[in-house]
């Protein structure tokens, strides 16, 4: 990508910081909820293509560590009694430290094996905390989670969620430019040959696992910040497949894809399913209508469309 088109998604990103930073100002209260959910849930798709995307590791059960996050500090808070700030950093530790537990036992295996090690794992977990009442609430989930004063009005939660989102997109952007992301990329296109020239290839995916718990864990914790509650749908599978779809429908391939695919799937069910309950058949033609004409996704195909006419006629020599 020349100069000229980089300088334009520069432009492009700085000019929906600043629509985002200024919403607020006249936007109704219940449209500012739904950009901070799409912001949480778009860090949460981001943190599964790290693994996905960029390092081919099937990671099917994503979902699990964004509710082990969320319920540490719901724990911490409500059980412990922690301030909310060290419960609020100790929620993605303890998301990373899950995603190392799980990532030790999957890693041997490889593509549908180990997606399918990790959905027993995850759903062990996701049946702990939906039967354990005594601890996690059950099935009832734990609601009215004590916040800071700074974080009462829906405004506030809005600016706190867009400034820790924003950090950790710029943090996911360079660890994906950086070598240890380089070297993930290579290891997804063809493993046998990186371990060949003597890359740890079980090591690098360990280790993108634990990035990408982490920051699923993150997302957990602002999702606490702005329900304040957690329930165990949040580990359970079928949102692991939500999340999946998100990075699909935005195109798996780039970095912002599962954003766009994070914005396009949770304003369908929330504005589609006020008129029918079928949100997610629609839902599902939409994915069959791109996996034919757009495989690269939503993203991939404005990326396509924005790469000059000589970069692209030689890309396809």
């Amino acid at each position: 990508m020349n100069r000229f088109v980089e300088s334009r998604w520069l432009g492009a990103v700085a000019a929906v910081l600043c629509l985002l930073l200024i919403l607020p100002l006249f936007a109704p209260e219940f449209y500012i909820y739904i950009l901070a959910l799409i912001l949480v849930t778009a860090l949460l798709a981001m943190s599964l293509n790290l693994a996905l995307g960029y390092g081919g590791i099937y990671q099917f059960h994503h979902a699990v560590f964004y509710g082990v996050g969320a319920y540490a500090v719901a724990l911490m808070i409500t059980r412990a009694s922690l301030p909310w700030w060290i419960s609020f950093i100790a929620g993605p530790m303890v998301a990373a430290l899950t995603g190392l537990l799980i990532g030790w036992f999957c890693i041997r295996l490889t593509k549908l094996y180990f997606g399918m090690l990790q959905i027993s794992l995850g759903s062990l977990i996701w049946i702990i905390v939906y039967r354990w009442y005594d601890f996690t609430g059950g099935d009832n989930g734990i609601h009215d989670i004590p916040m800071p004063v700074f974080l009462m009005s829906t405004n506030s939660v809005y600016y706190f969620i867009l400034a820790i989102v924003a950090v950790c997109l710029i943090a996911l952007y360079l660890i994906v430019k950086s070598p240890f992301g380089a070297t993930l990329q290579a290891i997804r296109d063809n493993p046998q040959r990186c371990e060949a020239v003597g890359v740890n290839v079980r090591q690098h995916q360990l280790m993108a696992i634990v990035v990408a718990a982490f920051f699923a864990g993150v997302a957990g914790v602002l999702f606490v910040g702005l329900e304040r509650s957690v329930f165990p749908n949040m580990l359970f599978w079928v949102l692991s497949l939500e999340i999946f779809v998100m990075c699909l429908l935005g195109g798996w391939f780039t970095f912002a894809g599962p954003l766009l695919g994070a914005a396009i799937v949770v304003a369908l069910r929330t504005f589609v399913s006020q008129y029918t309950d079928y949100y997610t058949m629609i839902l599902g033609i939409i994915l069959i209508l791109l996996i034919f004409f757009l495989p690269e996704g939503v993203m991939g195909f404005i990326l396509e469309k924005s790469m000059p006419r000589t970069q692209s006629s030689e890309g396809g020599r």
